[in-house]
């Protein structure tokens, strides 16, 4: 449970901070406190999207994987970024991804974020 948390906040942090860095990755909101629920219900969205939809497009995609020496996995996160933002935008939240290649460098970026933020937090 606590390693879940973690990682939900690891996530949450790595989508604000993308948000922040790449043009084309937006979070709106009315307030802090509204960006914040965003951020927050934006994540969860993400690591389920992540845990139901990925492994079933990395199946389908395991001659890609083959073929690109791995490099797929770019582009796979890349259409998790961007179903992430759809959904989002179907629920009404206010985070939105506005093309492919804002969604490959966000995706790289919430990669690598929260792969650092998962390493210091998850100490045991």
């Amino acid at each position: 449970m606590k390693s879940l948390l973690i990682k939900l906040l690891a996530n949450a942090a790595a989508i604000a901070i993308t948000a922040a860095v790449v043009d084309g990755v937006n979070i709106t909101g009315d307030s802090n406190s509204d960006k914040a629920v965003t951020v927050i219900l934006v994540a969860l969205i993400f690591g389920a999207i992540n845990v139901f939809i990925k492994p079933l497009v990395k199946l389908f995609a395991l001659p890609l994987f083959i073929l690109t020496l791995g490099l797929i996995t770019f582009v796979i996160n890349a259409l998790m970024l961007w179903l992430t933002s759809w959904v989002s935008d179907e629920a009404d939240l206010g985070f939105h991804v506005e093309g492919f290649f804002p969604a490959l460098l966000g995706a790289l970026c919430v990669s690598l974020v929260s792969w650092v933020l998962t390493l210091i937090l998850d100490r045991d």
